[in-house]
Protein backbone atom coordinates (compact mmCIF):
# COMPACT_ATOMS: atom_id res chain seq x y z
CA UNK A 1 0.00 0.00 0.00
CA UNK A 2 1.05 3.73 -0.17
CA UNK A 3 1.96 4.31 3.13
CA UNK A 4 4.08 1.30 3.22
CA UNK A 5 7.33 3.42 1.80
CA UNK A 6 10.20 2.35 2.77
CA UNK A 7 13.18 4.79 3.89
CA UNK A 8 16.52 3.90 6.08
CA UNK A 9 18.04 7.33 7.96
CA UNK A 10 21.62 7.87 9.08
CA UNK A 11 20.68 7.24 12.38
CA UNK A 12 19.47 3.23 11.72
CA UNK A 13 20.73 0.48 10.14
CA UNK A 14 17.59 -0.71 9.13
CA UNK A 15 14.95 0.23 6.78
CA UNK A 16 11.79 1.50 8.42
CA UNK A 17 8.37 2.06 7.11
CA UNK A 18 6.91 4.51 10.08
CA UNK A 19 4.05 6.77 8.16
CA UNK A 20 6.19 9.49 11.03
CA UNK A 21 9.44 9.41 9.24
CA UNK A 22 7.58 9.05 5.03
CA UNK A 23 4.12 9.91 5.74
CA UNK A 24 1.75 8.56 3.12
CA UNK A 25 -1.83 7.22 2.51
CA UNK A 26 -4.10 7.45 5.44
CA UNK A 27 -1.53 6.49 8.08
CA UNK A 28 0.86 9.02 6.41
CA UNK A 29 -2.11 12.03 6.84
CA UNK A 30 -3.15 10.63 10.40
CA UNK A 31 0.90 10.92 11.40
CA UNK A 32 0.51 14.50 10.39
CA UNK A 33 -2.57 15.31 12.43
CA UNK A 34 -0.91 14.12 15.09
CA UNK A 35 2.56 16.18 14.44
CA UNK A 36 0.50 19.27 14.36
CA UNK A 37 -1.28 18.61 17.83
CA UNK A 38 1.99 17.53 19.66
CA UNK A 39 4.78 19.42 18.11
CA UNK A 40 4.93 23.09 19.67
CA UNK A 41 7.11 26.02 17.72
CA UNK A 42 6.64 28.99 20.14
CA UNK A 43 9.93 28.31 21.51
CA UNK A 44 11.32 27.22 17.88
CA UNK A 45 9.83 30.61 16.86
CA UNK A 46 11.30 32.94 19.27
CA UNK A 47 15.00 31.34 18.99
CA UNK A 48 14.71 31.66 15.23
CA UNK A 49 14.51 35.54 15.90
CA UNK A 50 12.74 36.27 11.84
CA UNK A 51 13.90 39.87 10.81
CA UNK A 52 12.04 41.88 8.25
CA UNK A 53 12.31 40.82 5.17
CA UNK A 54 14.11 38.03 5.48
CA UNK A 55 13.67 34.64 3.33
CA UNK A 56 13.38 31.05 5.51
CA UNK A 57 13.33 27.56 4.22
CA UNK A 58 11.91 24.87 6.31
CA UNK A 59 13.29 21.09 5.58
CA UNK A 60 10.56 18.97 6.49
CA UNK A 61 7.79 20.91 6.86
CA UNK A 62 5.17 18.28 7.72
CA UNK A 63 1.42 19.22 8.04
CA UNK A 64 2.75 22.53 8.41
CA UNK A 65 2.57 24.19 12.30
CA UNK A 66 6.04 26.29 11.77
CA UNK A 67 4.93 27.22 8.48
CA UNK A 68 1.99 28.62 9.70
CA UNK A 69 3.90 30.12 12.56
CA UNK A 70 6.45 31.72 10.07
CA UNK A 71 4.00 33.34 8.19
CA UNK A 72 2.79 34.99 10.99
CA UNK A 73 6.61 36.85 11.39
CA UNK A 74 7.91 39.48 9.63
CA UNK A 75 9.83 37.35 6.94
CA UNK A 76 9.18 38.42 3.57
CA UNK A 77 9.19 34.65 2.47
CA UNK A 78 8.46 31.21 3.32
CA UNK A 79 9.45 28.01 1.71
CA UNK A 80 9.52 24.44 2.23
CA UNK A 81 10.55 21.19 1.38
CA UNK A 82 9.12 17.69 2.19
CA UNK A 83 9.50 14.66 0.98
CA UNK A 84 5.17 13.47 1.28
CA UNK A 85 3.24 14.97 -1.02
CA UNK A 86 0.79 14.30 1.60
CA UNK A 87 2.25 16.62 4.06
CA UNK A 88 2.40 19.37 1.03
CA UNK A 89 -0.91 19.38 0.99
CA UNK A 90 -2.12 19.54 4.55
CA UNK A 91 0.53 22.11 4.90
CA UNK A 92 -0.48 24.23 2.20
CA UNK A 93 -3.78 24.19 4.14
CA UNK A 94 -2.23 26.27 6.94
CA UNK A 95 0.26 28.03 4.64
CA UNK A 96 -1.39 28.71 1.75
CA UNK A 97 1.07 32.28 1.04
CA UNK A 98 4.45 29.55 1.66
CA UNK A 99 5.92 27.99 -1.28
CA UNK A 100 5.72 24.79 -0.14
CA UNK A 101 7.33 22.43 -2.46
CA UNK A 102 7.96 18.16 -2.71
CA UNK A 103 11.93 17.51 -1.80
CA UNK A 104 14.43 16.55 0.36
CA UNK A 105 16.78 17.66 2.59
CA UNK A 106 19.94 16.50 0.39
CA UNK A 107 18.23 17.67 -2.91
CA UNK A 108 16.01 21.13 -1.63
CA UNK A 109 15.50 22.40 -5.46
CA UNK A 110 16.17 25.55 -4.41
CA UNK A 111 19.02 27.72 -5.95
CA UNK A 112 22.64 28.69 -4.72
CA UNK A 113 22.42 31.40 -1.28
CA UNK A 114 18.69 31.71 -1.65
CA UNK A 115 18.03 32.06 1.98
CA UNK A 116 18.49 33.67 5.05
CA UNK A 117 17.75 31.17 7.49
CA UNK A 118 17.40 26.92 6.92
CA UNK A 119 15.55 25.83 9.81
CA UNK A 120 14.26 22.06 10.41
CA UNK A 121 12.42 20.08 13.33
CA UNK A 122 12.48 16.59 14.40
CA UNK A 123 13.55 15.91 11.12
CA UNK A 124 17.14 15.57 10.96
CA UNK A 125 17.27 12.14 12.61
CA UNK A 126 14.78 10.75 9.65
CA UNK A 127 17.49 12.45 6.72
CA UNK A 128 18.71 9.98 4.85
CA UNK A 129 22.33 11.24 4.76
CA UNK A 130 23.24 13.44 7.33
CA UNK A 131 26.46 14.92 5.24
CA UNK A 132 24.71 15.86 2.26
CA UNK A 133 21.36 17.13 4.32
CA UNK A 134 23.82 19.68 6.02
CA UNK A 135 25.75 20.15 2.55
CA UNK A 136 22.77 21.16 1.10
CA UNK A 137 21.61 23.55 3.98
CA UNK A 138 24.75 25.35 4.07
CA UNK A 139 24.42 25.75 0.06
CA UNK A 140 21.49 27.62 0.16
CA UNK A 141 22.11 29.69 3.32
CA UNK A 142 23.54 33.43 1.96
CA UNK A 143 26.89 34.54 3.72
CA UNK A 144 25.84 35.66 7.30
CA UNK A 145 22.92 33.73 7.56
CA UNK A 146 22.05 30.68 9.84
CA UNK A 147 21.04 27.06 10.04
CA UNK A 148 18.81 25.32 12.93
CA UNK A 149 18.67 22.12 13.57
CA UNK A 150 16.54 20.75 16.76
CA UNK A 151 15.51 17.11 17.54
CA UNK A 152 13.37 15.54 20.31
CA UNK A 153 15.32 16.10 23.58
CA UNK A 154 15.62 19.45 25.64
CA UNK A 155 15.48 20.30 29.58
CA UNK A 156 12.37 18.40 30.02
CA UNK A 157 11.17 16.08 27.46
CA UNK A 158 7.84 14.44 27.69
CA UNK A 159 7.64 10.75 27.40
CA UNK A 160 7.32 10.41 23.72
CA UNK A 161 10.09 13.13 23.19
CA UNK A 162 12.02 10.34 25.44
CA UNK A 163 11.68 7.97 23.08
CA UNK A 164 12.66 9.48 20.18
CA UNK A 165 15.95 11.33 21.64
CA UNK A 166 18.88 10.29 19.74
CA UNK A 167 22.01 8.87 21.43
CA UNK A 168 25.07 11.07 22.57
CA UNK A 169 27.21 9.81 19.77
CA UNK A 170 24.94 10.85 17.12
CA UNK A 171 24.17 14.59 19.07
CA UNK A 172 28.03 14.63 18.65
CA UNK A 173 27.76 13.83 15.30
CA UNK A 174 25.32 16.27 14.22
CA UNK A 175 27.59 19.04 16.10
CA UNK A 176 30.85 17.83 14.62
CA UNK A 177 29.61 17.75 10.93
CA UNK A 178 27.93 21.36 11.80
CA UNK A 179 31.48 22.69 12.96
CA UNK A 180 33.00 21.14 9.57
CA UNK A 181 30.82 23.50 7.31
CA UNK A 182 29.98 26.47 9.54
CA UNK A 183 32.29 29.07 10.98
CA UNK A 184 30.00 29.34 14.49
CA UNK A 185 27.95 26.73 16.00
CA UNK A 186 26.23 26.75 19.41
CA UNK A 187 23.68 24.21 21.29
CA UNK A 188 20.67 25.04 23.22
CA UNK A 189 18.38 22.94 25.50
CA UNK A 190 14.65 24.39 24.86
CA UNK A 191 12.07 22.56 26.45
CA UNK A 192 11.67 19.71 24.66
CA UNK A 193 13.95 20.01 21.87
CA UNK A 194 17.60 20.05 21.73
CA UNK A 195 18.72 22.79 19.05
CA UNK A 196 22.27 23.51 17.04
CA UNK A 197 22.18 26.59 15.18
CA UNK A 198 24.94 27.46 12.94
CA UNK A 199 25.96 30.63 11.16
CA UNK A 200 27.05 31.03 7.56
CA UNK A 201 29.86 33.65 7.82
CA UNK A 202 31.90 32.90 4.19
Amino acid sequence: MSWNVETTPWTSDAATRSPFALPRGRLGRLAGRLMLRMNRQDEVLNLLDVRPGERILEVGYGPGGLVRGLLRTSAGRVCGVDPSPEMRDMARKHGPKADLRVGTAEDTGFGDAEFDCVVSVNTVGLWQSLEKGLDESRRVTRQGGRVVIAWHGGRRPSKIARSLMLRDDQLARIEREMRGRFSEVTRRELSELTVFMGYRRS
